[in-house]
């Protein structure tokens, strides 16, 4: 773990206990009330070069527009102990994403060493554990009945006896973030760890962290604004922020061999180890995050990698998604209507366009009695309904494991008499089963990989795919969202358009199908270009609604009547994933949506 900056003994103001600390009276009065809080924080801000970059502004809670800032220096709070410093470098495309953790600035490898010893005298209290809070507690208690806390700068009377081969003065670690009495008279790992306060608790941190959690990546696991991990080999960590877009971690690694280390130990934690035979691995975090390893040079030219899609904690509401921009509430108020009239929706775009996000805000479309079965490869989706069966493909461990395929779950998931089947994203053969469930009366939403309708429906009817053609037309509703470049610079992901499929002419051999959204790129807003002349509005969605065939055109009032409905819940604050859903239940059983 490094840092853009270097850290020496002298580091302006190191010593923050006197009145008169420099750095201190230049904070700001939120952030020096964190710091005072956090000794780390202030020892943190401390050793980084404010002369250079200015004090950092602080921020409880971030809001999107803080990307429009033109120079970002700034620290937010993540949990209890852990913050985040966003670093500007001028010279970089991506700015620093730096997480201060208690055990950053400790010197704890021989400290840590010695306490990897002394935990052997702990197993038996580990594996009496049940639970990680009770683990937890073991290791704490390991780390107070080894160690003994010292003032800062206070040398031990050991210090300089030098009676055995690791006491002497001239191999303690001197200075800022050094342990100083590390070995007692009687011998290497007979004594008590000499320790300031500062020190035992980063090392009852760093055992917790990386014992029970996920190592070096627990800092940026916790922290909800990440979207995306990636290792591309040696160097450091990148990430993808919600608000800050592309940022380089100071969780680097220096070697291959470091990197190979790391990942062989986190393979083993996540129980899907990885080997040279077989050195590629898909498989979930304890925190419900996806990941993917390549391991070894071999398959890698620029050596082991991995990417991480971080598990959403609360998933975005259909509001919190239109707040971005990505869609408004008249699109809102369409998709709210197809969902609820079971109409089939695929959601098509490149990767990270914000597909399973967006079909997870539908779930809340979907009446509350409804029974839903969700089909994925690696569990992503979060449906807030209490009858939702959650099936998970398997794959072949060894030659005597049987593999579980999304086609096997697919076609058992018609036996289970669901009202909508969701599947997490369709590559294969199973692409056919799901719409034979449409053409049998059952509704579907999935994500696919196409940029537009037409290439969606080549890949629908090709191979491996194989579509019959005659089919496609029981696919309703095609969802395009993709990653753009806005019109103030910025990237941003919009929903590109949302388009009605009508029908296969098989004469002329050709699909048609209605555009009913669209997004205009040069001034960021969307068109309604199906206005009065929306197919499935008309002809599918009206009757349902009661309208009769002389008064269908008034469910373009009911259209708009949601989407005034939808932007006055957001004025309120009513964005919540699991609150909108409460909302939403309750106005379907009243019978306003």
């Amino acid at each position: 773990m490094g840092l853009p900056f270097p850290i020496g003994d002298n580091a302006e103001g190191a010593d923050c206990r006197g009145s008169n600390c420099m750095v201190r009276g230049l904070l700001p009065d939120d952030l020096q009330e964190q710091a005072e809080a956090a000794p780390h924080l202030m020892e943190y801000l401390h050793c980084m070069p404010i002369k250079d970059i200015g004090v950092p502004d602080y921020y409880e809670t971030l809001d999107r527009r803080l990307n429009d800032l033109d120079y970002k220096n700034l620290i937010y709070r993540v949990t209890e102990e852990l913050f985040v410093h966003i670093y500007p470098d001028p010279q970089d495309a991506r700015d620093y994403y730096i997480s201060i953790e208690p055990a950053m600035l400790e010197n704890q490898r021989p400290a840590l060493e010695t306490m990897e010893r002394r935990l052997l005298d702990y197993v038996e209290d580990l594996a009496a554990a049940e639970t990680d809070e009770e683990k937890t507690e073991v290791l704490a208690r390991a780390v107070e009945e080894n160690t003994v806390v010292i003032d800062r700068g206070t040398r031990s009377k050991s210090d300089g006896d030098g009676d055995d081969d690791g006491g002497s003065s001239k191999s303690k670690p001197k200075g800022k973030g050094g342990f100083f009495g590390l070995f007692s008279k009687s011998g290497r790992d007979g004594g008590l760890i000499e320790v300031t306060a500062a020190q035992q608790e980063a090392l009852k941190y760093t055992l917790v962290r990386d014992k029970l959690k996920m190592g070096a990546l627990e800092p940026v696991l916790q922290d909800p604004h990440i979207e995306d991990i990636s290792c591309s080999g040696i160097g450091p960590l990148f990430i993808e922020h919600k608000i800050f877009d592309g940022l380089k971690s100071n969780i680097s690694f220096d070697s291959h061999e470091v990197l190979d280390d790391f990942i062989l130990r986190l393979a083993e934690r996540i129980g899907k180890p990885v080997t040279f035979r077989d050195p590629i691995v898909d498989a979930t975090l304890l925190d419900g995050s996806r990941i993917n390893i390549v391991f070894g040079s071999d398959v890698s030219k620029q050596g082991s990698n991995f990417s991480i899609r971080k598990f959403m904690g609360v998933p975005m509401s259909i509001l919190d998604i239109a707040k971005t921009g990505a869609l408004n509430y008249k699109m809102a108020a369409y998709l709210s209507l197809m969902v609820g009239e079971g109409m089939n929706i695929f959601i098509s775009g490149e990767t990270a366009s914000g597909k399973t996000t967006i079909m997870n805000a539908l779930t809340l479309f979907v009446r509350p009695n409804a029974k839903i079965v969700s089909i994925e490869d690696t569990p992503e989706l979060q449906v807030p309904h209490p009858n939702w069966i959650r099936e998970v493909v398997r794959g072949s461990l060894s030659s005597e494991d049987s593999s579980v395929s999304m086609f096997g779950l697919l076609k058992a998931a018609l036996r289970q008499r669901p009202n909508l089947i969701i599947i997490g994203e369709i590559r294969g053969e199973e692409g056919a089963i799901a719409f034979q469930a449409m053409q049998t009366g059952h509704p579907v939403i999935s994500t696919f990989h196409a940029s537009t309708v037409e290439k969606l429906i080549q890949r629908m009817t090709g191979h491996p795919i194989n579509v019959p053609k005659v089919y496609i037309d029981n696919l309703n509703v095609v969802v395009v969202a993709s990653s753009v470049r806005l019109p103030n610079g910025r990237p941003g992901r919009r929903i590109m358009s949302i388009n009605e499929l009508v029908g296969y002419d098989s004469a002329a051999d050709a699909f048609s199908f209605v555009e009913v959204f669209r997004w205009n790129s040069a001034d960021d807003t969307f068109e309604f270009t199906g206005h009065m002349n929306s197919y499935l509005l008309e002809t599918k969605v009206a009757p349902k609604r009661g309208f009769s065939s002389q008064d269908k055109r008034g469910i373009y009032k009911e259209l708009d009547r949601r989407a005034a409905l939808f932007e006055r819940l957001a004025d309120q604050g009513t964005t919540d994933f699991y609150e909108l859903y409460k909302v939403f239940s309750k106005a379907q059983r009243e019978g306003l949506l």
